[in-house]
């Protein structure tokens, strides 16, 4: 399968699938080329910044107002109230989400683990896992709530957009904008992977401040897919994630119908492979920040809504140091996922397609084995952290547990168990 991408994060691009789709000189003509609907999707205020201002002008089949009326369907394991059960202060882990038994889609194999905030108030988050073997054919999704943060960890996913299609495999990421119409289909048969639903800001690539003009994740790296339309006529179902709930209408066509569009309010993926890490090579931590990919930006400056942070391959060479990830308490709370290979915190327990929860002042670090060996090792000789690829989603505000992910089987009852061997070691003998 053979993909076109424009690259890039946050510009203004321009695409079209027929010569002259796209009007020259004006967003929207008296008459379009091609007998096509000029239609803007704003993911911004009008007013916001120019910096800021996020809007791309489709050239359609249909306006995107052509479809049957909403009824509101079940919502499956798909979670929007966060204070159905208390949160708690324990240390949560997970194992992974099964492949399901029966026929299941993307959309149906949701299962909402945690959340803050709600989509109403356009603030906070959920996290959401997924798990699937079957395509969507004869529907079509998109949540009004949220921009959707997509991380596979088994299987591809194909995912056929409005504004054209983006290939994603595990190690790799896709942002798609609110209000952006798409249907996925699975290459592998399978799939298996972790969704942050953002209520917030808009996903941004944080400033490099100190660092400089390059690292971390440069924006040539972001793919944006280019324009490619579907003219298909048939009865097909358009579900709507509204205010929390899933929404249903019939629709007679394909919405995938963009032949051209030009702006910036655009799907993008990312490979995470390709972030340039930078570490210590005297000693000690730098903070994890140094570690973040996307962030969305809260009202407070300098504290994030959502940060979106990894741990990929890289050298640890800072001497007389204690490399792993360090005992810590956050006032942030901390949603991690492992895609690939083994964390470098833990020993055991934390496997590919799991998950676990410290929240705001949880305190955890390495187990007793990784403790044991870090403390012994010689940090003389640098050391090479290979094939792993862990994530974190992270937000400043408490994140809620949901009772399934309370009450789950795949919840490991004995988690904080990997502490209880670190033993005291105190002495008055310096």
């Amino acid at each position: 399968m053979t993909l076109n991408y424009l690259t890039g994060f946050g510009n203004e691009f321009a695409t079209e699938a027929l010569p002259g789709a796209l009007p020259a000189g004006q967003n929207s003509p008296q008459q379009v080329a091609y007998g096509l609907y000029a239609e803007q999707i704003s993911g911004t205020a009008f007013t916001a910044p120019r910096s800021h201002n996020r809007r791309t002008w489709t050239y359609r089949i249909r306006p995107a107002a052509v479809h049957g009326e909403f009824v509101q369907i079940s919502n499956g394991m798909i979670v929007s109230d966060f204070t159905q059960v208390a949160a708690t202060p324990n240390p949560l882990r997970w194992n992974p989400l099964p492949i399901p038994l029966a026929p299941t889609d993307f959309i149906s194999g949701w299962v909402t683990m945690a959340g803050t905030g709600s989509a109403d108030a356009q603030s906070g988050c959920a996290i959401h896992l997924y798990a699937a073997n079957a395509d969507m054919i004869e529907r079509f999704f998109y949540s009004a709530d949220s921009e959707l943060l997509i991380v596979p960890q088994q299987g591809s996913l194909l995912l056929k957009t409005e504004l054209g299609e983006m290939l994603i495999a595990p190690q790799e990421i896709a942002v798609l904008p609110r209000g952006i119409r798409f249907q996925v289909r699975l290459p592998d048969g399978v799939a298996r992977g972790y969704i942050c639903e953002n209520f917030g800001g808009a996903l941004r690539l944080p400033d490099l401040g100190v660092i400089g003009s390059n690292g971390l994740a440069n924006p040539r790296d972001f793919q944006i897919p280019v324009a490619k339309y579907e003219e298909r006529e048939g009865e097909f179902e358009l579900i709507a994630k509204f205010s929390g709930h899933l929404w249903q209408a019939s629709i007679g066509h394909s919405p995938l119908d963009v032949v051209a569009w030009h702006g910036n309010f655009v799907p993008c993926k990312y490979d995470l492979r390709h972030f340039n890490t930078i570490g210590s090579i005297s000693y000690d931590h730098p903070d994890p920040s140094i570690f973040l990919v996307l962030q969305s930006q809260s009202d407070t400056p300098g504290v994030d809504s959502i940060d979106f942070v990894i741990f990929p391959p890289r050298w640890l060479a800072a001497e007389n140091t204690f490399r792993p990830p360090w005992f810590h308490r956050n006032i942030a709370a901390e949603f991690m996922g492992l895609i690939h290979g083994a964390y470098d915190a833990k020993a055991e327990g934390f496997l590919p397609g799991g998950s676990s929860l410290h929240n705001c002042m949880t305190g955890h670090g390495p187990d007793e084995a990784t403790f044991s060996k870090a403390s012994a090792i010689d940090t003389s000789i640098p050391h090479k952290v290979a094939d792993t690829m862990a994530f974190m989603f992270e937000t400043r505000t408490l994140l809620r547990p949901t009772r399934f992910a309370l009450e789950s089987s795949l919840r490991q009852a004995d988690y904080a168990q990997c502490w209880q061997g670190l033993k005291k070691q105190f002495t008055q003998e310096p």
